[in-house]
């Protein structure tokens, strides 16, 4: 059974289907997932229905992003990284991905998380290293949650937009893709400017005394 005909039958599910698709996902890499969104948009029925799909995929994103957080709290670092080692390549998650992954983490717990979730393949595996990380899952949840629906709703809406027009979905989904990104990174280096703008500037280390002779060295 081919990719579009898979798709086809989790649809004749409805809601209960496009969950699955969006848990899928998660697993499954086998094209981005901005044209699985706007397809899936393409197939609302109404305005009504588009708010209970961008529900639907989120909370199916969500329970995917949940299930990556438990294998990485349940395997830990070690067993992880030989996974990835030894399979990863296989899922366009390499070792030194995995590794940056886990070096973001050294920032804000929770921005990192809700940004990650609006980047292609690092919205995919972003969950692993925070469970190896044992972040706190709560605030995990929530920015995560926060994450993908920043990221679902904007191609679910254009897809619906799109319905009975000649624009190619997937053409469009790209553009936005890296408009999004694109705006991110200008958002990101513009906070790293202010920042720096804003902090003191650092003093010049006084330099140490020097001590005093000994009776024996003044002799």
């Amino acid at each position: 059974m081919d990719t579009s005909s898979t798709i086809a039958v989790f649809l004749h599910f409805g809601l209960l289907g496009v969950g699955c698709l969006a848990v899928a996902e998660k697993f499954i890499p086998l094209f981005p997932s901005y044209v699985l969104l706007m397809l899936l948009g393409l197939t609302v029925a109404d305005g009504t229905t588009l708010a209970m799909t961008i529900i639907a995929t989120s909370i199916g994103s969500l329970l995917g992003a949940i299930c990556w957080y438990g294998i990485g709290r349940a395997f830990g670092s070690q067993r992880i990284e030989g996974l990835v080692t030894r399979y990863g390549k296989y899922v366009s998650l390499r070792l030194a991905l995995y590794r940056r992954l886990t070096d973001a983490y050294r920032g804000n717990h929770f921005w990192v998380t809700v940004i990650g979730q609006t980047l292609p393949v690092v919205r995919i595996y972003l969950a692993l290293p925070a469970g190896v990380l044992r972040l706190e899952p709560r605030t995990f949840v929530a920015a995560t949650a926060i994450g993908i629906v920043i990221w679902n709703t904007p191609f679910l809406t254009l897809g619906y937009a799109l319905r009975g027009s000649s624009h190619d979905p997937v053409a469009v989904g790209v553009w936005v893709a890296a408009v999004m990104i694109a705006a991110e990174a200008a958002i990101i280096l513009g906070l790293r400017l202010y920042k720096r703008s804003i902090a003191p500037p650092r003093l010049a280390r006084p330099r140490a005394a020097a001590a005093p002779l000994s009776a024996e060295e003044f002799a």
